[in-house]
């Protein structure tokens, strides 16, 4: 009799719900089996917790294919638009990937991932598969390790089992390896990914914070061959963190990066869309 009283109690209603909606993680539809599968409910169980989710509107049924449903897609729009570090980012992200021509994203770490809260990209994104609440591994992405970068020590010890998460074969692997790529981010303020998540593509990244730490972080990415990995798109990515860093504080100066017109470098043929002269604009609010 305990036992059924314990099973009907709110946080274990909660926690079978949890785990029916995080067996969606991930693009599809699934079956009733699948999610008995990946939750470990008793079919009958999971069965009526998936009538009453889709009477709810947090799932959505399709012949006898589940997905996520609008009320979800509602809930997790207003999360996004309703926090203060998306609101006060939006507008220098729009700018930078105006001035840079590359897709631009916002992300926050969680645990050993990154969770990407915004992205702008225009054609170019369809090419790199990220998304607006989706996750990558941290050490195998530009903005995760711009966060990393300045983690204290059991963040990074939780890191170590998650190092053998590769996502291609020039992914760190080691914590060696992950270390000094932290020691550079901590010296330079910014933190570059070379084919290390999506191959044929980079990503430069700054974090987003104080002086030592870091809340967030943005990324500028493309194809390798249009990034110029150093301080040409460093700077306005840099830029671009601390701008939204003013705003979040509610500094009295709004920073705009702007790039002026590429132009031939000496010597040497024209260096992609993004000149090596940045003129950061200050703006008073």
């Amino acid at each position: 009799m305990t036992t059924q009283l314990e099973a009907n109690t709110p946080s274990a209603v909660l926690d079978r719900v949890s785990l029916v909606l995080d067996a969606f993680d991930g693009p599809g539809r699934l079956t009733l089996a699948q999610i008995v599968r990946r939750t470990g409910l008793p079919r009958s169980s999971a069965h009526r917790m998936l009538d009453r989710l889709v009477q709810l509107r947090w799932l959505r049924r399709q012949g006898r294919d589940y997905e996520l449903g609008m009320r979800l897609v509602e809930l997790g729009s207003l999360a996004v638009h309703q926090d203060r570090l998306h609101r006060a980012a939006l507008p220098l992200l729009h700018e930078l990937h105006r001035v840079t021509g590359h897709v631009v994203h916002l992300a926050v770490l969680d645990g050993t991932d990154v969770v990407y809260l915004e992205k702008i990209g225009g054609r170019m994104a369809a090419a790199i598969p990220t998304r607006v609440g989706g996750r990558q591994p941290a050490h195998c992405t530009a903005v995760g390790k711009a966060m990393l970068g300045f983690a204290d020590d059991d963040q990074l010890t939780a890191l170590d089992d998650a190092l053998a998460t590769r996502k291609t074969k020039y992914s760190i692997s080691t914590p060696a390896q992950l270390r000094t790529e932290l020691g550079k981010v901590r010296a330079h303020g910014i933190a570059y990914e070379r084919e290390e998540s999506l191959p044929g593509f980079a990503c430069v990244a700054a974090p987003i914070g104080n002086i030592g730490e870091a809340v967030a972080a943005v990324s500028v990415c493309g194809p390798v061959a249009q990034m110029g990995l150093d301080h040409r798109m460093a700077a306005p990515v840099r830029m671009t963190a601390l701008g939204i860093w003013r705003s979040i504080e509610g500094g009295p100066v709004r920073v705009q990066p702007t790039l002026q017109q590429a132009r031939p470098l000496r010597g040497g043929p024209a260096a992609g869309r993004v000149s090596a002269h940045v003129r950061p604009e200050l703006q008073t609010a």
